[in-house]
């Protein structure tokens, strides 16, 4: 029986190629795009859950208190490390600290005073820490143990990296590293390279004490004060131990260490947070390339499960205007003798047919898809859709579209009675069957609709954040980003000198940091011998060119001198507001207290953008300090832009033989901020157009069962004098009604999903019903072309024709 279902299910499909075509084109596309977002979800959710002891496992946060508010931290003070081990016995602490932008040089094994030609700069940095950390955290060790971290310069590679500095694994035990041209580290334990999925991308890993040997380095102190985001820790808590419990230890811990002096104006309190939310804390940071909050992949899962309902909508369409062609076969096979059940048995099996080719078509097509997973999100690895997940996933989808978009038109057919099924009947005598389909139809335009104004909103935000006047030049700034000490002071001047000298080069400034960066440095404050303000302000350091170089626009006073050290500071006019200070000009002569000493305020300058456009802007103070300079800004003529960035590496090369540097432009960097934005307002592009594609392929199913309905309704207009316009109207006129039906659900969705999203951003546009209008006329227009071609066509059928038919 099973097997006649199935071989006459391939016979309609090949009499009927064009309808199949379009029906499993739809479904695959739909099945293919849902399982994109399913990997996508997927791979976002799995970060670190590879850890064994993932549910136990804590990362050590702070929650600020001041006046102006509460802040979260993910950085402990130094000391605090010690301290939470002498006064936690019972639960195993680790800690990481992170050096981004690490200089790694490999040095002769037989003369450690002689270095080889292998430099390179670590994006994601070195970390340092001691065997704690792997009892809390597990790898596996290709050789070493976690004990060798114990010991002063002493370092562990992933195979990954030993593989990239001595050529493999085996060779690099008893390398020699240099790190940041000041650490020599002996290398005695290699890990097996540690997955993609994680926040803690352990590549080289140095031992603490080493760490804490170079202070001017590296930033150690004993002081409390100190805070930094690089150094963090981490708790594993035992079988049945409660976290709420901790956290009260806790408090009294941050009570005796961080919040002796009781007319502090900020309070700190740490606390415990789950690993499970390291990934997808939009306040707290972490040491990964990234934070995917869970808002975004409920969006994203959204999509997808509106996607494949579109793609079920699109085929119950077609399924049932094609059930109008076939009535009279299953009049003829009632009368036959057919029960309901063989006859829903006959039609579901031509519907697993269809789904199952479809399903085949759209794994196929998100295979091929997937090298470009890497465009519209943070997945860089090489991913497959054959894992258990993914085969479960899509075998659930089969099944689901299957019963959605079987049963209701394989119903329609079984049950029908043979008269009016051999009459052609059916549709005419449901008509709760054509409301259904109708409102089928307007939740295909709901989506479509909300994807559309979903795009147009994204793409305005993100035009607005890469034309935003963020108050300096970000055009034509060549970015130098390296390590500093003492060696690369002492040479900077001399460097300085040679670039001025390059034809295309207009001014160089070093600085501890652009205008506009990620991280920030900041700390409490006094104003004009006054108690310490209740909140803190930003600095960045920089030299006396930094004004000129980046273009900042002097309000009031001047920029201060050359100077290697802090003696004069500028601040910005936000600083100025929150002092309460009536103008700028006001500020001049006053004087900031930042650490211990007072230093007079020279200048003010007009605000610029201190962070990304998600943030509002910080009161910053500017001041120098050249031990901090690890970034040259150069601003170039764009004229001679190509040729001056290769002179620039010659005479880098020329300075610093020893070091190493990256270079980008500012506008680059800045633009980096938005990564995640901008993958998403891709991915809405993709599958807005996705819907409209769904879409296009519903009305056409609708459009064919209204043809196949009124056929003999055109025919008697026709004969009676009706125009090929106005047939055509007569078909445009119901479904342009269904879209503006779908927009008065559609609008609403849109704006408050979107008003979300644009929540995230300090600086934004407005949503104005123009956005809107555009969205519901470009549903209409793709509706016209779409309907046209089969509304013209029936328009233009013989009316002759149209009248015999039954």
């Amino acid at each position: 029986m099973l097997k006649n279902y199935f071989l006459i299910a391939w016979k309609n499909l090949n009499s009927h190629k064009t309808f199949a075509a379009i029906n499993i084109g739809g479904l695959a596309v739909g099945i293919a795009a849902c399982l994109l977002l399913f990997v996508v979800v997927s791979y976002e959710l799995s970060y670190d859950a590879f850890q064994p002891s993932y549910n136990r496992i804590y990362h050590l946060a702070a929650r600020q208190v001041s006046p102006e508010g509460e802040s979260l931290q993910e950085g402990i003070p130094y000391p605090a490390y010690d301290a939470l081990k002498l006064e936690f016995p019972d639960i195993p602490v680790g800690t990481l600290f992170n050096h981004n932008n690490a200089q790694v040089t490999v040095l002769n094994k037989g003369n450690t005073n002689e270095a080889t030609d292998k430099k390179f700069l670590e994006e994601t940095g070195v970390f340092f820490s001691d065997d704690h950390i792997f009892s809390i955290f597990q790898y596996k060790w290709l050789a070493g143990s976690a004990a060798v971290l114990k010991n002063p310069n002493t370092a562990v590679l992933t195979k990954k990296m030993a593989e990239k500095y001595f050529g493999s694994w085996q060779q690099a035990m008893g390398g020699i590293l240099k790190l940041d041209n000041a650490a020599t580290v002996k290398i005695e334990g290699v890990l097996q390279d540690i997955p993609q999925n994680t926040d803690f991308p352990l590549a080289i890993m140095g031992s603490y004490e080493t760490m804490k040997a170079l202070p001017k380095i590296y930033g150690y102190t004993e002081r409390w004060g100190s805070v930094t985001s690089n150094f963090q820790a981490f708790m594993l808590l035992p079988p049945k131990v409660n976290a709420a419990a901790i956290n009260n230890r806790l408090t009294a811990f941050s009570n005796a260490h961080m919040n002796t002096d009781k007319t502090d104006v900020f309070r700190s309190y740490e606390f415990l947070r789950p690993l499970s939310d390291v990934h997808f804390n939009t306040r707290i940071g972490n040491f990964g390339d990234h934070i995917t909050s869970k808002a975004t992949l409920l969006t994203l899962s959204i999509i997808g499960a509106f996607i494949i309902l579109m793609a079920c909508i699109n085929f119950i369409n077609l399924s049932t205007a094609q059930t109008i062609r076939r009535s009279k076969e299953a009049g003829i096979r009632k009368v036959l003798g057919s029960t309901r059940w063989q006859l829903f048995g006959q039609f579901i099996s031509e519907i697993f047919v269809l789904v199952l080719i479809a399903v085949i078509l759209g794994g196929v097509l998100a295979t091929l898809c997937l090298p470009y997973l890497k465009h519209i999100s943070s997945i860089q690895e090489n991913l497959s859709i054959l894992t258990r997940p993914a085969i479960f996933f899509t075998v659930g989808i089969a099944i689901a579209v299957t019963l959605l978009a079987g049963t209701y038109p394989s119903l329609i057919l079984s049950a029908a009675k043979p008269v009016l099924a051999l009459k052609n009947k059916i549709g005419s005598a449901r008509v709760a069957g054509i409301s259904l389909r109708r409102g089928l139809v307007v939740t295909q335009f709901v989506i479509s609709q909300v994807l559309i104004a979903a795009t147009i909103i994204a793409v305005g935000q993100m035009n607005y954040v890469h034309k935003a006047d963020l108050g300096f030049n970000k055009e034509a700034v060549l970015i130098l980003n390296s390590n500093v000490d003492s060696t690369v002071n002492a040479r900077q001047p001399a460097f300085k000198n040679a670039l001025l000298s390059i034809a295309g080069v207009k001014s160089v400034s070093f600085s501890s940091a652009a205008p506009s960066a990620e991280s920030n440095s900041s700390g409490n404050f006094a104003y004009d011998h006054k108690p310490d303000e209740n909140f803190e302000v930003y600095r960045k350091l920089g030299d006396e060119d930094y004004l000129t170089t980046y273009g900042l626009t002097l309000l009031a006073g001047r920029f201060y001198g050359k100077s290697d050290t802090l003696k004069e500071v500028v601040i910005n006019e936000t600083l100025v507001k929150k002092l309460h200070i009536a103008n700028p000009q006001e500020a001049i002569g006053h004087e900031l207290r930042l650490g211990r000493l007072w230093y007079p305020i020279v200048g003010v300058v007009k605000d610029f953008k201190t962070n990304s456009l998600r943030e509002q802007i910080k009161p910053t103070v500017i001041g120098e300090r050249n031990a901090r300079y690890s970034f040259t800004g150069i601003k170039l003529k764009t004229a001679q832009l190509n040729q001056a960035v290769q002179q620039i590496s010659k005479t880098w090369n020329t300075h610093f033989p020893e070091y190493v540097c990256t270079q980008n432009f500012m506008d680059e960097r800045i633009n980096n901020f938005y990564k995640q934005e901008n993958q998403l307002s891709l991915l809405y592009k993709i599958f807005a157009g996705i819907a409209i594609f769904i879409s296009c392929l519903g009305l056409y199913g609708l459009v064919s069962f209204m043809a196949a309905q009124r056929t003999r309704e055109v025919g008697i207009r026709k004969v009676l004098g009706a125009s090929v316009g106005s047939i055509v109207y007569l078909f445009s006129r119901e479904f342009t009604l269904l879209i503006f039906l779908a927009s008065l659900i559609a609008v609403p969705i849109a704006w408050y999903m979107m008003n979300n999203w644009l929540n995230n951003f300090a600086f934004k546009i407005q949503i104005t019903m123009g956005v809107f209008v555009l969205a519901i006329l470009c549903s209409v227009i793709i509706a016209w072309i779409t309907v046209g071609y089969k509304s013209i066509r029936a328009a233009l059928a013989s009316p002759v024709k149209s009248l015999r038919t039954d």
